[in-house]
């Protein structure tokens, strides 16, 4: 998973459009100087969630998964997860991740 993608948005206080992203996470105990820890639930998350849904592009296949996320203090929040696979590639990559107040179906 992308540091960048990690430390410049869903942790980046200053991000415009990361910043609320940024409050959300910090809230649970993640920061930008542990950023791998974020990294590391994100990929749980993925794997143990079901994907609600799945939508095709011209440039590939885009997943959400919704589930409680993992943290640091111990809470676990409802979070909506967005990966991308790129045409011709296997290797997911994370767009976004961001609360939910619940789980759509």
């Amino acid at each position: 998973m992308s540091r960048r993608k990690i430390v410049a948005y869903l942790l980046a206080h200053g991000h415009p459009q990361g910043r609320h992203k940024a409050a959300f996470f910090a809230r649970f105990g993640y920061d930008r100087n542990r950023w791998e820890s974020l990294a590391e639930a994100l990929i749980r998350h993925a794997r143990e969630y079901d994907v609600v849904k799945s939508e095709q592009t011209p440039f590939g296949m885009r997943y959400t998964i919704e589930g409680a996320l993992d943290t640091p203090d111990g809470r676990r929040p409802l979070v909506r997860s967005v990966w991308f696979i790129e045409e011709g590639e296997s290797t997911p990559r994370l767009v976004t991740a961001y609360p939910v107040k619940r789980i759509e179906t």
